[in-house]
Parts: structure tokens; C-alpha cells; sequence
């Protein structure tokens, strides 16, 4: 059985039009983070594409323990909670947490599992328990078929909103590797599938104290994924990625963002997706 996610009125999976989640990886200060939720409302409304915005409040997983992480829990959520109402978009984060996710639910609109945390079943139980969808980023070290007992937990507390993100394999050293074959693996499971471009051209401790990342290949991974026939796109962005305070080498700058949004709607188009023309899903 094939399954739609609803956020905050926006259909996401087979027969919707593909969705956008995006925005930058941490909030660095309220100005900036409403004033890319506002530009990236505004270019999503012009192209008619579904969008929902991400940011975090704090990145616990970071490789250096002296690396911003972010303003933490309650100013962070404060802070998202204003964007939302101010720039008029859903919202999404990853908790780290279980003290986390109460406050976080009273917010966000998608709940997400950070990859790292995917395998721990106490915490995806107490994520699921509050009966927001859930986004579960798969971890670099499961196979796509091994999603399926992530699933399982999440709809064994009675929440069938559930989201899989694909974001690459660890292979060898500061590399991730994508198999777009994970992509039509992990529909099989009847959920929707987004594909994270940004995260899976990261070089995770390749700059030593901090992860490195080959922006350049977003567009390339973003288009075949699209190709591949995923119920969304994920992306990391910032104004100027070179100054961004977390994964910025792996961040597209919002000059060119709609370049590359433009060439995945084209794709959208030639393989079939539903893509919107009236900037509402449509269903086929």
C-alpha cells in the first residue's frame, strides 16, 4: 500500500507533486533565517513547488567539539516558531533528544530523526508517540532495505506519517557514496522518499576538525534523483555558503538555486512526476 503524508496541508508521496525541503543547516540568527524562509516562500510560490522549511537549533553531531552548534532548544524553537508565523511556511527540525521532543512538537510540523540516531529504538518510539509526521534520515551505515525496521517502529506506536530520507553510504574515508537503487527500494515500503542532495556530497571529517563537501555535485545528484523518481528534494542553502557556520562546503547558494529548481521540474515533467502547475499538488 502506497502511503501520502500530509504537513500542514501539502501532500507528499505517490501521486503528489514532489515537495522542497530547504533552508540552512543551523540558525546562525533570526535576520538571516527569516530572510531565507522568505525567499525560498517566494521562489517556491513563483515555481509552484510544494515547500516546507528546515533549519536546526542545534546540531549535536558535530565533528569538533569547539564547532558552532547552534542556539539550542529554546531559543533555537522560539526563533523557528516566528519564521513559520512571519514567513507563512511549515517547518521542520531534527531533535537529538528525549527532552527535546515535547517542546519541538508544540513547533515543528515534520519531527526528523538525524541519521545517527535511526537505530535507537526508545527515542524513534518517543518521537512517534506525539503523533506529528516523522522524517527518518537513513543512517550511512543501513542498507535501503533495512529502513524497513524503522518504519516499523514508528507505525507500531500508531503513526502512519512517516517520511524516509535517502542522504548516502559511508564508503571508505570522508566520502559518501548514493546508489539511486535505495530510492526505488525504499518506495517498496509504500513511503515516501526524499532524496538529501546537500548531505550526500558531504566529506564527513574531511577537513580535519570539520566535515568538507563538493557543492558542485548537488545539481548532478538533485537531477538524478528526480530522474529516479523521489517524492522530494532536501537541500542545505545559504546566502553565502563559504561563510556559513555548518556545511557550508556542501551548501548551494540561494543565487543559484533556481537554476537547479527549474532543470528538476523540467526532469519532474519528463519522467512523469505530477508536478504542479497551479502551485497546488495535484494527484495522478
Amino acid at each position: 500500500m502506497l502511503h501520502i503524508v500530509n504537513v500542514a496541508g501539502i501532500d507528499i508521496g505517490p501521486g503528489a507533486a514532489p515537495v522542497l525541503i530547504a533552508g540552512p543547516c543551523v540558525i546562525e540568527d533570526y535576520e538571516t533565517t527569516l530572510g531565507v524562509a522568505t525567499f525560498l516562500k517566494e521562489l517556491t510560490s513563483e515555481l509552484h513547488i510544494p515547500f516546507i522549511f528546515k533549519t536546526s537549533y542545534d546540531k549535536a553531531n558535530r565533528t569538533s567539539g569547539t564547532s558552532y552548534r547552534g542556539p539550542g532548544p529554546a531559543k533555537g524553537l522560539e526563533i523557528i516558531a516566528r519564521v513559520k508565523a512571519e514567513a507563512g511556511v511549515p517547518v521542520i527540525s531534527d531533535v537529538h533528544a528525549h527532552t527535546e521532543i515535547a517542546p519541538a512538537a508544540q513547533v515543528l510540523d515534520v519531527i526528523q530523526v538525524p541519521a545517527f540516531l535511526c537505530r535507537q529504538t526508545d527515542f524513534i518510539y518517543a518521537v512517534s508517540d506525539v503523533g506529528k509526521p516523522v522524517n527518518i534520515k537513513k543512517g550511512q551505515f543501513l542498507a535501503p532495505g533495512d529502513v524497513t525496521h524503522v518504519v516499523e517502529k514508528v507505525v507500531s506506536r500508531g503513526n502512519d506519517q512517516v517520511l524516509l530520507t535517502e542522504r548516502g553510504n559511508s564508503f571508505g574515508y570522508h566520502n559518501l557514496v548514493v546508489d539511486f537503487r535505495g530510492v526505488a527500494v525504499m518506495r517498496r515500503l509504500g513511503r515516501p522518499v526524499i532524496f538529501d542532495a546537500t548531505h550526500s556530497v558531504q566529506l564527513p571529517g574531511g577537513a580535519g576538525c570539520a566535515s568538507g563537501g563538493q557543492r558542485e555535485f548537488v545539481p548532478v545528484l538533485a537531477r538524478a534523483a528526480m530522474a529516479a523518481g523521489v517524492d522530494g528534494i532536501f537541500l542545505e542553502v545559504h546566502p553565502n555558503p563559504d561563510k556559513a557556520r555548518c556545511d557550508g562546503p556542501n551548501s548551494v547558494a540561494l543565487s543559484d538555486l533556481k537554476e537547479i529548481l527549474v532543470q528538476l521540474i523540467a526532469i519532474g515533467k519528463a519522467v512523469g512526476l505530477p508536478v504542479s502547475n497551479d502551485g497546488v499538488n495535484s494527484r495522478v
